[in-house]
């Protein structure tokens, strides 16, 4: 599907936004708690909780999630897909991400744009934009295996991570413009999809 010498390869970018002021002092780390989209064919689609059982997949002008502030773009390769292809394609991949299967280290919006991202380049987005997830799986990986770590600092973690992203998240709604955000077309979505 990722045709990377054709003349009409499409670019397959990565929007990747910040979820906390905090990211500028943790990107310096090699950590940070990111919000990504998709973007192909000019508008970006990413992921977010919402209390149902239908699609979580949500379009935004490319750049522009409300409620987060823009980082960078990376390049992540090409696409030979249409635009009617790749929207069938999200359609069917829809499927996978409904908002109410949404989690914070398990199935969050950087999955999403992995997932689409590995689908179409063959190759995953950058190991960054999802650290944090990884970093909090190893500590229950190796809570569970070794019993090295104490349960109390991995919840502790897992706490202060989830006020953090929900204190944001429930700020960032009370001010981003719903009109600036618009579920996508293609997959039935609930109107308030747009949580992340």
């Amino acid at each position: 599907m990722g045709g990377r010498n054709s003349a009409a390869a499409t670019p397959v970018l990565l929007n990747v936004y910040d979820l906390t002021a905090a990211n500028d002092y943790l990107y310096w780390f090699g950590f940070g708690v990111f919000h990504s989209g998709i973007e192909v064919h000019g508008t970006e689609y990413g992921f977010g909780a919402h209390d149902f059982p239908s699609s979580g997949v949500f379009e935004v002008e490319s750049k522009t999630c409300p409620g987060f502030v823009y980082r960078r773009t990376v390049w992540l390769g090409t696409t030979d897909m249409s635009q009617e292809e790749f929207r069938s394609f999200i359609e069917k991949l829809a499927g996978k991400y409904h908002g109410n299967t949404y989690h914070l280290i398990n199935k969050n919006c950087n999955h999403f744009t992995d997932d689409v991202c590995q689908s179409l380049t063959g190759k995953p987005i950058p190991s960054w934009v999802n650290r944090l997830a990884r970093v909090q799986f190893l500590i229950v990986f190796y809570q569970k295996v070794f019993k090295f770590l104490p349960w109390v600092v991995s919840q502790l973690f897992v706490k202060v991570l989830m006020m953090i992203c929900i204190q944001y998240i429930h700020q960032s709604l009370k001010t981003a413009t719903m009109m600036r955000m618009r579920p996508s077309t293609c997959c039935q979505l609930h109107p308030m999809t747009c949580i992340l």
